[in-house]
């Protein structure tokens, strides 16, 4: 099973470097299905802005990101892994296609704010064991992106981080409520 969860997230990881090098050999014209708030012909973006980066540096990053936290969210089943992440990502780029300001917001960093939280959010609301250990080992290796939710660099969507937070604690709350014990 944890072969099938790596494939997965190979596949993942995967597809964000094809779609980085497709945008570079295309001089960034994929960078058009990024979210831009409230303009109706970018309402794609909430699913295509996550596999779109603004240069090597930010796809590395995120994707260490994502590998880490997806990793300690293979405690739980891949239809658990998937579900979260799909919701994450739906929702996160919802909330910022509704509230963001008015600029482009590409790049994971939004889903990766939203396992981060997950991971702590369902040590509180789904309090097994290693649930807690995990969640532990997040705040405490981890606590520092908190500080990613807040405004500072304006090339940076900061409200990506912020919803995307948001969307992971969410997440936890209907994971726990709705699906517990079955996924």
């Amino acid at each position: 099973m944890l072969a099938r969860k790596i494939k997965w997230l190979v596949a993942i990881c995967t597809l964000m470097i094809g779609v980085h090098i497709a945008n570079l050999f295309t001089n960034g014209s994929l960078y058009q299905y990024g979210i831009h708030p409230r303009q109706l012909d970018s309402l794609w973006g909430i699913v295509a802005a996550p596999f779109l980066h603004g240069d090597i540096g930010h796809l590395l990053s995120n994707l260490v990101g994502l590998i880490i936290f997806s990793a300690l969210l293979f405690v739980h089943s891949l239809k658990r892994y998937l579900w979260s992440s799909a919701f994450i990502i739906v929702l996160t780029g919802l909330l910022v296609w509704l509230f963001a300001r008015n600029a482009l917001h590409i790049g994971a960093s939004g889903w990766i704010f939203g396992l981060w939280s997950l991971c702590i959010a369902t040590a509180w609301y789904d309090r097994k064991f290693i649930n807690i250990v995990i969640g532990l080992l997040v705040v405490f290796l981890y606590g520092g992106m908190l500080f990613g939710v807040l405004p500072g660099d304006p090339r940076v969507s900061f409200e990506s981080h912020f919803f995307g937070a948001t969307a992971g604690v969410v997440c936890a709350f209907f994971q726990a409520k709705l699906f517990n014990n079955r996924m």
